[in-house]
């Protein structure tokens, strides 16, 4: 009976070692907490970037697609030239609408730079297609609506365009036919460093019954050298495409 109160009494932590186990956890914990601190903003800033470089990766698959699928269309039967509106920071064009729910019809899509609360924006907006008055402007003649942010800041996208000549142009239009090849850059809105995910799209129709020459396969990106070797090909009925000014 003694040994067993004997060996009861020595058993357990005495208060001294639980203030040392307490002390070495607290330990271990801080230094966690000093690790993940350090750790945690840039597994966040790294998440960031992927999830920004994903989404400027989707905003130009849809660029392309859609300029891709340009139509050949005039505003009304009085004006020769097609409607396409090419500006460094935008395009107007009218394509076959897309989606599961669309009927047959075209459309006026406009893929336009904007700025909003969180800086800059490439906003694709679209509009039914109706022939325009003569004179009247595409801003003036269509009503714009359901807008999608395609590429949003840091990065800031522009447009070049091509023609036969193989020239690249900072605009198109008015023109009797589309151009050939149309670049998009993509910069750094900070550094205004020119991206690798630029790229170049080949038009797949440039004019009434001519298509336009693809290295690749018409209707998909190129590469900005190789769209800057596309061409429409030469047919003695072609119209001179007019430079613009």
């Amino acid at each position: 009976m003694n040994a067993r109160r004997a060996q009861g009494a020595t058993a357990g932590f005495t208060l001294l070692e639980a203030m040392l186990s307490l002390a070495l956890t607290a330990a271990i914990v801080s230094a966690l907490a000093t690790v993940t601190a350090q750790w945690l903003p840039n597994w966040r800033h790294s998440f960031a970037d992927l999830q920004r470089t994903d989404l400027l990766s989707l905003g130009l698959e849809r660029i392309a697609s859609d300029i891709s699928s340009a139509e050949y269309v005039t505003p009304n039967g009085a004006t020769p030239e097609v409607l396409f509106d090419g500006k460094e920071l935008s395009v107007t064009f009218v394509r076959s609408a897309i989606g599961p729910d669309s009927q047959p019809h075209l459309e006026i899509i406009r893929i336009a730079e904007t700025v909003d609360e969180r800086g800059f924006a490439l906003v694709r907006t679209r509009a039914p297609f109706a022939p325009l008055a003569p004179g009247v402007s595409l801003t003036a003649g269509y009503a714009f609506s359901d807008p999608v942010v395609l590429v949003r800041a840091p990065f800031r996208v522009s447009f070049g365009y091509a023609g036969p000549a193989r020239t690249w142009q900072s605009a198109w239009g008015p023109d009797k036919q589309l151009p050939s090849a149309v670049r998009v850059t993509v910069r750094d809105a900070q550094s205004d460093q020119v991206l690798a995910a630029s790229t170049a799209v080949t038009v797949k129709v440039t004019a009434p019954g001519v298509p336009a020459r693809d290295p690749n396969e018409a209707g998909q990106a190129a590469t900005p050298d190789d769209a800057s070797q596309a061409t429409t090909p030469n047919s003695p009925n072609q119209p001179t495409p007019q430079q613009p000014h």
